[in-house]
């Protein structure tokens, strides 16, 4: 489990650039931000950054410092490879903040500045030509455990996108936001999208890009067995930790609160209509995990 995003490779790129509950998880994550503030001038810790979409959200947001980190050195190879930053700005596959939409729909700028009933797009999606020219030093990436990070710090805020539930065991948990805690500031925030336990095998979540096939009992909680719906599928599994679970490990490892927020759906377009997000807010994937250091 430790390294199998080393064999789902670009697959994992296409997920994130497609799937709908990883638009829902990018809108929950920079309406979070933009609750916050913003980025501008803070030091900021993407772990399990992937091929980097995150971190390069932050560095656009105007973070002085954003460091990706990643236990799949394929990831942090494909962070570097996405991540070419030249005059016009950080050249990847989305070429706006948020762009995230699904196969063969077409960009509109329109849709990400739109008003919706669950939250607007969040300011820190329109990429300013300011935010746009990122220094080159202002990006990191990183191979290595969230579980033993090393010193890097210290930071002012950690995200933390499908993290904790690749925790072996509760051990590993508790070491994560230990570790995590060690390179926040006194004050400092941690913004972790974290799966909801218990839908299978009552919710299909094959319409969103991801489909759970099996659920095992053993160890400190229970092994789920997934795919990711890219072409062709890829196969991965995580831990169902309960959200308890995540407030008890990040109590022990010293953050002085914890708080919980749904999921937020980007606004309706012809691809995924009102219908459509309505279905997916009655059992979403994910929650976003609030704390403070």
């Amino acid at each position: 489990m430790r390294f199998q995003y080393d064999t789902i490779g670009e697959r994992f790129v296409e997920s994130k650039t497609t799937a709908a509950f990883a638009a829902a998880d990018t809108h929950t994550l920079l309406g979070a931000l933009d609750a916050l503030g913003g980025v501008r001038g803070l030091d900021t810790l993407d772990l399990a950054c992937g091929y980097g979409y995150n971190t390069r959200l932050l560095a656009r947001g105007g973070a002085r410092r954003a460091v990706g980190v990643d236990i799949s050195e394929e990831m942090i190879r494909l962070a570097r490879a996405h991540g070419v930053i030249g005059g016009n700005g950080v050249g990847a596959l989305e070429l706006a903040a948020g762009a995230v939409r699904p196969v063969g729909a077409a960009a509109s700028g329109a849709d990400e500045d739109t008003e919706a009933g669950h939250g607007a797009a969040a300011p820190i999606e329109a990429a300013s030509t300011e935010a746009a020219s990122i220094e080159a030093g202002s990006i990191e990436y990183v191979v290595a455990d969230a579980a033993k990070l090393p010193q890097m710090g210290p930071f002012d805020l950690a995200t933390a996108v499908y993290l904790f539930n690749y925790a072996g065991d509760r051990c590993a948990l508790h070491a994560m936001f230990r570790s995590i805690r060690a390179n926040l500031r006194d004050g400092g925030r941690l913004l972790a999208i974290v799966p909801n336990a218990g839908a299978y095998p009552n919710v299909d979540w094959s319409p969103y890009g991801v489909r759970i096939v099996d659920r095992v009992q053993e160890g400190d909680a229970p092994l789920l067995k997934a795919q990711f719906l890219t072409q062709p599928p890829a196969d991965f599994e995580f831990r169902e930790w309960a959200h308890a679970d995540f407030a008890e490990a990040a109590v022990e490892a010293g953050f002085s609160t914890v708080g919980w927020q749904p999921n937020r759906t980007p606004p309706a377009d012809g691809a995924r209509d009102e219908a459509y997000w309505t279905a997916y807010r009655a059992w979403p994937i994910s929650s976003l995990m609030t704390c403070t250091a």
